[in-house]
């Protein structure tokens, strides 16, 4: 006999129990309810792509967390994200798509970094984007922060967006005379939640910035509140670039609003690190939970395929680490058990196995999540494995209830035990 291999899987690669994927999957058709409910259209994208379109917006340079292929003349990559994508799509279709162009996804995206808790190699991600043509109304930058709202709502959790814009950021920096350090500048204070504001001071002092230019800096990475911190901020700026950022994000909140969003703060410490964000900018948290980290993230960008298009195509987008945020609801205790797959199963006693089939399949028609337990076990083992598996009801199928053209149902909650006629118990299974 050959050796046999010890059966191991890959660090960091999703993969759940079944009665872990039955609550999983329940909540990603109430996500998907969400979108469709917001007009959002579905998109699945290849999970590999071309490495010349993967790799574009690094010059084609090999991310090291990217797993990338070579099968003889084809370079290809497992994409890391929905956004190049959709970016490659939008592109090779701007002919034939109305815009604006409303579409969400949700699948598997890869990056070969170190697991750890939060970070997996395989993970699963929820995206919804808004593509405009030439222009793009600043309703879909608040539908997007909406959508946070409502998807929190129907997964009964509580949890709050915290929005900002990229344009004050660029503008202050660039009042501050700064402005060909500001992608330095950004992922310094992108850090202000987990070094604290003494630390980052440290580091734009070493970036050879002002002590007066820090202090007014750390002071706008702190602005936080209700939309009354927009006018402070107006009191801290006058910069033009700056004056439209606030100005966008009243008009963004206004429309927020007027949808019903009212689970939102204005915090000008959300900078996003990513350089394509080019207005609004937002980050979703668990409330009371800030320290779990974000949950979310997503904002405006106004040349989403311009690696791949002469058009310009701005977009705003959301996105949900799914994998990251059922694994904190998890660890955090708030994840309900899923409820049991099967309904009632059906116990054949004497020569009935295909009476019991045949019952089986009447009641699967009728919309009933229904098996058989056709192994031969005692009747004792079968009604033991029927408890362990939470089934709310078992049918008894003897020689004499096959006769008599009946069934016995026994409720599994309250022990009740009755014989019916088919009609009768498939309305109590119902």
């Amino acid at each position: 006999m050959d050796k046999i291999i010890v059966p191991r899987k890959l660090q960091g690669f999703w993969e759940l129990s079944p009665e872990k994927e039955i609550v999983f999957e329940e909540m990603i058709d109430k996500i998907k309810s969400v979108f469709k409910k917001h007009c959002f259209l579905p998109l699945d994208t290849p999970v590999m792509e071309l490495s010349e379109i993967l790799l574009a917006k690094s010059g084609g340079d090999v991310d090291k967390e990217i797993y990338r292929f070579v099968k003889g003349s084809t370079d290809a990559c497992l994409r890391y994200d929905f956004t190049v994508p959709l970016a490659r799509y939008v592109a090779m279709n701007e002919n034939t798509l109305n815009f604006p162009f409303k579409r969400y996804q949700i699948g598997k995206n890869y990056r070969g970094e170190r697991p750890q808790k939060g970070r997996r190699r395989e993970f699963y991600q929820c995206d919804a984007d808004v593509v405009g043509d030439g222009k793009l109304s600043l309703a879909n930058d608040a539908e997007c922060i909406k959508l946070y709202e409502d998807i929190f709502s129907v997964l009964e959790l509580d949890a709050e967006v915290e929005i900002s814009s990229r344009k004050t950021l660029f503008g202050i920096v660039k009042a501050l005379g700064y402005e060909n350090m500001f992608s330095d500048i950004a992922i310094i204070l992108d850090k202000m939640d987990k070094l604290g504001e003494k630390e980052i001071g440290v580091m734009l002092k070493e970036l050879q910035v002002k002590e007066e230019a820090c202090n007014k800096l750390v002071s706008y990475a702190k602005l936080r509140g209700g939309k009354e911190v927009l006018d402070k901020a107006l009191l801290l700026c006058e910069e033009q670039t700056f004056v439209e950022g606030v100005n966008e994000l009243k008009q963004v909140c206004e429309y927020l609003e007027a949808m019903g969003g009212e689970k939102y703060i204005i915090n000008f410490g959300i900078i996003r690190g990513h350089n394509y964000y080019t207005g609004t900018v937002f980050e979703a948290f668990l409330k009371g939970k800030r320290n779990l980290g974000a949950i979310g993230a997503g904002g405006r960008y106004d040349e989403l395929a311009s690696y791949f298009s002469s058009r310009h195509l701005p977009g705003v987008g959301m996105s949900i680490g799914i994998s990251r945020l059922f694994d904190i609801l998890e660890s955090e205790g708030l994840i309900s058990e899923s409820e049991a797959i099967t309904t009632v199963a059906i116990i054949p006693l004497g020569n009935t196995l295909n009476e019991s089939l045949g019952l089986c399949a009447k009641m699967q028609k009728e919309g009933v999540k229904a098996e058989v337990f056709a192994e031969e076990k005692s009747f004792k083992s079968k009604m033991k494995d029927a408890g362990r598996r939470n089934i709310p009801y078992v049918a008894i199928l003897g020689e004499d209830e096959v006769k008599a053209n009946k069934v016995t149902i026994k409720n599994m909650n309250t022990s009740e035990q009755q014989t019916l006629s088919y009609d009768e118990a498939l309305k109590i299974v119902r």
